[in-house]
């Protein structure tokens, strides 16, 4: 701006020489100055304007863009907030609270259970509010899926039926198609049926928090499903009891299968059998997960075909074997431990076993049994050690299992036994093992091959 005011200046000096040269044009000289200053100012103030201009023109820009950004980000959070909704009201209904932090207020919502497979739920939207504050509602990210079921069913008396594919009579519940179906209530000689005909579905029966007694049949009889799986919902303890025995009738004992039977879930089941078998399966026993108490006046577990435990924890007090898979003219009976852990309290009569099958296979996972025998495994990915008592042991003794001095598991047999058996996928040649009886030593004894079996007492 200096440059202009001196050009300015020397052009007024200029004028001024030529008036006094000029004499007569002293006037129009000056009135020449005073247009070029009026000039300069002039130029001088349209520069601060179009300065004034620009700077405002980036001001503008820039309020634009934070107008702009705000604006997205309120329409990203709006479009966040309904989409989570939606998720949430095509998965059933939820219930929660509110939720807060930074400049937003969360709301709540809610909605009923879901029953039948039928679900309901509400959601509501809030409106952005002025001064950068948004209210706007919101599912949890971690929130657990609800569930839907083909039916639900309460049982009792009078059962209770939501949804479809079941049909009752008294206080026997049949299951007729596949599906999902889940179980609540007590009831005395009950029963839960599973019967699809020649049907290929799948049928998933969820126990939570199920108690059923019935003395004259099991308390779930699968009839006709080539795909059961019995599954106790993950934190419920569930009970089932039966006292039937049919002599030259195969469906006896409290679960009982025609087809294979599945077991699997994180929660508990206790199994009573006052007459006959925990689990019988015409065909296969497998179990993938959960836990399981059998306690029962023959054996725990008995199959046609097989016995697969492949995780999960399983408890057996039987009452001639503990597990048995006996075959038939088409198939070899077997026994495979994948993993898991299983203890075993059975077999006390001659030519019963705690664990008894044509084939025997162990792969991993731990077992512990006591009883009269047991049948050696026909393979074994790991050393095993067999205890066999030369004067027998006295029911509730605290039998405790060790490798290289320490612990690696107990059993309390209930009734009097002659051998005891450990599996362990960490057991190797070279190892020391012993077995306590009420804490006393039966000697210590060195791993040497795959099968080994030692005399004590």
């Amino acid at each position: 701006m200096d440059h202009r005011r001196i050009i300015a200046a020397a052009a007024v000096l200029a004028m001024a020489a030529s008036a006094v040269s000029c004499g007569s044009d002293a006037g129009e000289s000056k009135a020449e100055t005073t247009s070029a200053v009026t000039v300069e100012e002039e130029t001088e103030e349209t520069t601060k304007t179009e300065e004034k201009s620009a700077n405002d023109e980036k001001k503008s820009e820039k309020t634009t863009a934070k107008t702009d950004a705000k604006t997205s980000e309120k329409t990203t959070a709006a479009k966040s907030a309904t989409t989570t909704k939606a998720a949430s009201g095509s998965t059933g209904s939820t219930s929660g609270g509110s939720a807060s932090g930074g400049n937003s207020s969360g709301g709540s919502s809610s909605g009923g259970s879901s029953s039948g497979g039928n679900s309901s739920g509400s959601a509501q939207t809030n409106a952005a509010s002025g001064g950068g504050q948004t209210s706007s509602e919101t599912t949890p990210a971690a929130e657990e899926e609800v569930k839907e079921y083909t039916a639900e069913i309460t049982l009792g008396s009078s059962p209770k039926v939501t949804g479809s594919n079941v049909t009752v009579d008294g206080t026997v519940v049949t299951i007729t198609a596949g599906g999902d179906y889940i179980f609540t209530g007590s009831v005395d000689n009950g029963q839960i049926c599973v019967d699809t005909g020649v049907s290929e579905d799948k049928v998933t029966v969820v126990l939570n928090g199920v108690t059923i007694t019935n003395t004259s049949a099991p308390a779930i009889f699968i009839r006709e499903a080539k795909r059961c799986t019995i599954k106790p919902k993950e934190g419920s303890v569930n009970t089932l009891e039966s006292g039937v025995e049919k002599k030259g009738v195969k469906d006896t004992g409290v679960i009982f299968s025609n087809d294979t039977v599945r077991l699997k879930g994180n929660g508990e089941l206790n199994i009573k059998a006052t007459a006959s078998h925990g689990i019988n399966s015409d065909d296969d026993v497998v179990i993938e997960s959960g836990t399981y108490n059998i306690d029962s006046r023959k054996s725990g577990i008995i199959a046609n075909v097989g016995v697969t435990l492949n995780g999960g924890k399983v408890n057996i007090t039987g009452g001639t074997n503990g597990i048995k898979a006996k075959g038939d003219e088409d198939a070899v009976g077997t026994v495979t431990i994948n993993g898991g852990a299983m203890y075993v309290s059975g077999g006390t009569k001659e030519e019963k076993h705690s664990i008894y099958a044509a084939e025997f296979n162990y792969a991993g996972g731990t077992v512990f049994a006591a009883g009269n025998k047991f049948t050696q495994p026909t393979t074994s990915a790991a050393p095993y050690a067999g205890f066999g008592f030369k004067n027998g042991g006295a029911a509730g003794s605290e039998l405790r299992f060790y490798v290289n001095g320490i612990e690696k598991g107990s059993l309390t047999p209930h009734m009097d036994f002659m051998s005891a058996v450990m599996f362990l996928p960490d057991l190797c040649v070279g190892d020391t093992v012993s077995v306590f009886v009420d804490g006393n030593s039966m000697g210590d004894f060195e791993i040497t091959g795959t099968k080994n079996e030692f005399v004590v007492g």
